[in-house]
């Protein structure tokens, strides 16, 4: 089985970190490819980023040449892009945001989330409710940090602690990293917090194998039927 896993920016870096996490999570045979966006934002922090990153996303898919993949995770934690790359693409597609929420109900009754910026916030919530996840989430909370300050290992662990006790004085049952730049880091703050903390890339690869091994896609009756026939501008070129 192969995944594609597109980041949502274009800092290869982030790919490549994003990949380490998403393969430590994959079972036995998969191989995971990372995919980065030729033009974007570098890091996707608000509406215009997250815009901007959701239709470079979709051109990477839609021109890309690499070896044939079996699923799409979608690496942009509250971006946008999801439900155009389902009515694309021909394979299951997991979005990190609603994997990690779904994983997340299925361990406590109410989840906070965990981000970078505060400006993120009111973004991820929409995420969540459009995914139809949003009433278990008591907090989205933010670290203060930008997606490019994560980094930095000591200074990410201790913003994250402390934004992680006020989604738990909130009523969080289980914690969510807001950011795939935040992968790797539930190993670490786990233990410190007493409560399940879930990473979406893992999350999403973890679901996107599952629907590949049950032989589910997305389904075209309705809402994610294939797009109409139609002429279409992609930048300079003609799609």
């Amino acid at each position: 089985m192969r995944i594609v896993v597109t980041n949502c920016n274009t800092t290869q870096e982030m790919t490549e970190e994003i990949v380490r996490g998403a393969r430590a999570a994959a079972g036995p045979g998969t191989t995971v490819t990372g995919l980065t966006p030729s033009w974007g934002p570098e890091s996707a922090e608000g509406w215009l980023d997250s815009y901007l990153s959701a239709a470079a996303v979709l051109d990477a898919l839609r021109t890309y040449e690499g070896p044939p993949y079996d699923a799409v995770v979608m690496a942009g934690f509250g971006e946008h892009g999801r439900e155009g790359a389902r009515e694309l693409l021909d394979v299951p597609v997991v979005d990190i945001t609603e994997a990690a929420a779904h994983l997340a109900c299925l361990l406590g009754r109410r989840y906070g989330v965990v981000t970078t910026l505060e400006r993120s916030c009111g973004q991820i919530e929409d995420s969540l409710e459009t995914a139809g996840v949003g009433r278990n989430c008591v907090a989205v909370v933010g670290t203060g940090l930008g997606v490019l300050d994560l980094g930095d290992t000591d200074r990410t662990e201790a913003a994250f602690l402390a934004a992680a006790e006020r989604a738990r004085a909130a009523g969080a049952e289980v914690l969510v990293l807001g950011c795939a730049g935040m992968t790797g880091l539930q190993r670490v703050v786990g233990e410190k917090l007493g409560v399940p903390v879930v990473d979406g890339v893992g999350a999403a690869v973890r679901l996107a194998e599952s629907l590949v091994g049950l032989g589910l896609t997305t389904s075209r009756a309705g809402s994610y039927a294939k797009p109409v026939r139609k002429r279409r501008e992609w930048g300079r070129g003609v799609g």
